[in-house]
Formats: structure tokens, sequence, C-alpha cells
């Protein structure tokens, strides 16, 4: 089967194309830009692929091989309405779907059962810890994550492997799709609001993926906040309090909750002891975009909701707690239609900065009707003490020259920023890792 992947170059979707290669299809695909994740799928012996969607193009790969399957990712139909690919397959009657029918597809072929990973924030490294937790443990898994892992690559079909460990998102309901095995939710709070017009719908949403689920993980507070059945046999009901995630020495009291409900599930899952899982998820090695050091002193987060932020900010502080360095951040918030909904839960998220410099949004999916919200109005949301501290900025020579000052002082720098190319975190690499 010749399978079509549109926007292979975004990661979920260049995951999905790994594993479909991997697991025997033959794959091909089209992204509107060129970045390091073709480079990567190139590598992976993923060739056929061009720059561009243009019905000529897809025209061409079709009459050369013809395809049975175009898959595309979730933001394709907000980003770009028009493509030509999409009108193309009509007129042809290539079969055309999201990527969660072609999960499903292979989880049934591949006889795999699903272990999801869901919420709000914190399942990144959530699905992460779990990947690196059944290595550890010597047990056959295939997965697919949503960042870049040391430890392995980013997605992965094994052959005989009997679990597939995923980043289930809720991003346009694509985690209702699924029924997983086992679902693990790392944490509830309320986003995507272009999608979840009410914070009950989104609510609505978990409660409809926990149903179903064989089997869930989840915090008392989740339970509370979507009025679940606590005494529900099928729930494991976890506690911020536990003592055993005192055992944990990751950095990070939120990494520390994450990587506890990952060892509760693995070891209801394999049957392996808690006690000597401590050992091996202290050894997890990280994964990019989550406290990432781009060069000494110059770390990167992909943090862009308040929930993620608070994250993000309590490894900092942790960082130059036993340092005894000055933190700085820098913030560029991803999407100005987000802030529209969330600016004022911003307010305190930044405790513990001793300077903030605050940089446009970065734009994308946008709603035109809605007033473009600058640094400037942004940064007044923030408490007082805050305010005194934050300014304006933007990613020019000037910000360069102050980064350099910083680190030259020995502070710590952390941006933080939920773009991809062309965002913040794109142009700190550029700019300094070289």
């Amino acid at each position: 089967m010749h399978i079509y992947f549109s926007g292979i170059g975004g990661s979920a979707i260049s995951a999905l194309a790994v594993i479909a290669k991997e697991a025997g299809y033959e794959v091909s695909g089209s992204d509107a830009r060129n970045s390091q994740y073709l480079d990567y799928l190139r590598k992976k012996g993923i060739e056929d692929i061009h720059v561009g969607l243009s019905r000529d193009q897809i025209a061409e790969v079709h009459a050369r091989n013809p395809i049975d399957w175009y898959v595309y990712g979730s933001a394709q139909a907000f980003d770009f309405p028009d493509n030509e690919e999409f009108a193309f397959c009509r007129e042809m009657g290539i079969k055309s779907t999201k990527r969660d029918e072609l999960i499903n597809e292979i989880l049934s072929q591949k006889h795999l059962k699903l272990v999801a990973i869901a919420g709000t924030h914190g399942k990144t490294t959530t699905t992460a810890m779990a990947i690196w937790l059944f290595k550890q443990l010597g047990i056959p898994i295939s997965y697919s994550g949503g960042a870049k892992i040391s430890f392995g690559d980013m997605s992965r079909y094994e052959a005989g492997s009997d679990y597939f460990i995923y980043e289930a998102d809720e991003f346009d309901r694509n985690f209702l799709a699924f029924h997983p095995f086992y679902s693990i939710i790392a944490g509830v709070a309320y986003d995507h609001h272009e999608i979840f017009p009410t914070q009950d719908d989104y609510n609505q949403a978990f409660r409809d993926f926990l149903a179903q689920s064989q089997r869930a993980i989840l915090w008392e507070e989740d339970v509370s906040r979507l009025s679940l059945d606590k005494s529900d046999e099928k729930f494991t009901v976890e506690s911020y309090e536990d003592s055993g995630i005192r055992n944990i020495k990751l950095a990070g009291l939120y990494n520390r909750r994450d990587a506890w409900l990952v060892i509760k599930a693995a070891s209801q899952i394999t049957g392996a002891r808690v006690e000597d899982l401590f050992e091996l998820m202290n050894r997890f090695p990280g994964v990019s975009r989550r406290f990432e050091k781009i060069i000494d002193n110059l770390y990167s987060d992909s943090a862009h909701t308040p929930e993620k932020i608070t994250g993000a900010m309590n490894v900092a502080r942790e960082a130059v707690g036993q340092s005894g360095q000055k933190l700085i951040v820098i913030y560029e918030p991803l999407t100005n239609r987000r802030m529209h909904h969330t600016h004022e839960q911003h307010r305190a998220v930044f405790a513990g900065a001793d300077q903030i410099y605050w940089v446009p949004s970065f734009l994308a999916r946008e709603d035109p009707s809605l007033p473009i919200l600058t640094p400037e109005q942004l940064i007044k949301d923030l408490e007082p003490g805050l305010q005194r501290v934050a300014r304006p900025a933007r990613r020019d020579d000037n910000l360069k020259q102050i980064i350099q000052e910083h680190l030259k002082n020995g502070d710590l720098v952390l941006a933080m920023s939920g773009g991809g190319g062309d965002s913040l975190d794109d142009w700190l690499r550029k700019e300094f890792q070289a």
C-alpha cells in the first residue's frame, strides 16, 4: 500500500511516516517548506518527498506510483484550506483521512495494545518517560512521541511488539478516535479554544476519551475537575502528596509528578515492582525542547500555556536555587488567539524571574477578527512586581546582544516558545548554536 503524507515535515506526521515505513508500507509526501524533519526522513529511507503543495507535484507522484491513501495533519485544513492536493485526491477517488485512521489501521493489523498519554500539559515529557521506562525494562515497544529523544528515534515500529505508546493530542479532538488499552492523563486545564468553545466542552472531550479507555491513571484534581466517579475500578487515582514521589530525583516538581504516573502505569501494565522502577526513572535523560540546553546557561523550553510555563519556571528556579544565578526569561507566546483567552492567567507564572523579555507572539491559525496583542499590552497583565522587571523586545541584534551580556555575567537564560520554524527557539539555535 502506498501512503502519501501531506505536511510530512510536521512532528506528528513525520513520526507516523517513519512508523508506516518500518511497518512495511510505501511512503511518500510533501510539505509547504523545507526543514530538518525532511532531512531526517530522507535519512530514514523516505526519499520521495517534495516541497510545495501543488497539484502537479502530487499528480506526478500518483502517475509514477498510484497513491492508495492520502494522510494529512489536523493543522493542514486550518493552515492551507486551499491545498490543491485535497482537490486532486477527491477527483481521483483517493482515500483521504487525518492520521488517526491510519494509526488505528496499524494498531489493528499489527495487534498492538495502545498506551495513550493525554492531557493539556505534560504529555510530551510523560510519553518520553513511558518510552524510556519500557525500553529500560527490555520490553519491545512501538511508539510515537511529540519530541526528539536522545535514547532513540522520535518514533518506531518494532516487529513483534505488544504495545504502542502514543502521545494522544486533544487538538481537533484527535484523541477521540482511539480506544486505548491504558491511558495516562498528565493533567487537564483548558486549551485549544478554537476547537473547544467552553471549558465544559473541553472537559467533556476528556470524559469521552476516558470512557473509551479500558484503564486509566490520573490525579485526584482531574477526577474532580472532570466530575468522574472516583470509585470506578478502571481508574487509578493518584495524589500529589503521595510519599513515593519523593523517591524520584528528576529536576522539577511537575517532572517528578509525571514520572510517578508513568511508574505506576508501567507497574500495572508489566507487573514490575514500583520500588524497582525508581532507579530506572531517575536515569531519564530528558527530551528536546524541555529545559533543553542550547549552549552553556542558555536553555529552550516549549512552554506556551500558563501550566507549562509554571512547570518550566519550577525547573529553572530549582536550577538557579542551587547555583545562585540570576534567572532571565525570554517569552514568545504561541498564537495571538490563545493569548486573548489566557492573558490574565499569565499574571504570576513568571514568578522568580529577575528579568523578562517579552517578544511578539508566534502567529499560526489566527482568528483575523482578533486584534494583535502587543508585548506592551500583555506585560500590563502581569502582577506589579513582574511588570517592573519585564520589557518588550524583538528577535533582533539588540536582543542577541542582551542575551550575550547576560551569559557573560553568568546568568541563566530560559527562552520559552511553542512555535516551530521561524520561532524564538529556531532563531536562538541559528544565532547561538553555530
